[in-house]
């Protein structure tokens, strides 16, 4: 298994998003949170799919319009996650 390091841009952006679910949602949050979990186990398994532009590769989240962006260090075994990304948000601020 891979392990999982978070950038910090990518910190503010979960964190951003789980304050707008708690204020509009009793449960919308902790759903967000099962996801991303879910994200991340997916991508420790396995890592090398969906390869979106050179070395960088995305996860779309279930039932959220978020997709995580990261690159795979494969002699350190390591995912890097480089964003939370809302999709539709500007394309052109895709990392």
């Amino acid at each position: 298994m891979y392990k999982i390091l978070i950038s910090t841009r990518t910190q503010k952006e979960i964190e951003k998003a789980i304050d707008y679910y708690v204020l509009n949602s009793a449960i919308a949050h902790s759903k967000f949170i099962e996801s991303l979990s879910k994200a991340y186990h997916e991508i420790s398994i396995n890592p090398y799919r969906r390869l979106r532009y050179k070395n960088i590769r995305a996860i779309q989240l279930d039932h959220f319009p978020f997709a995580l962006y990261f690159i795979v260090h494969k002699t350190l075994k390591t995912v890097k996650i480089l964003s939370c990304f809302h999709n539709k948000r500007n394309p052109e601020k895709r990392p």
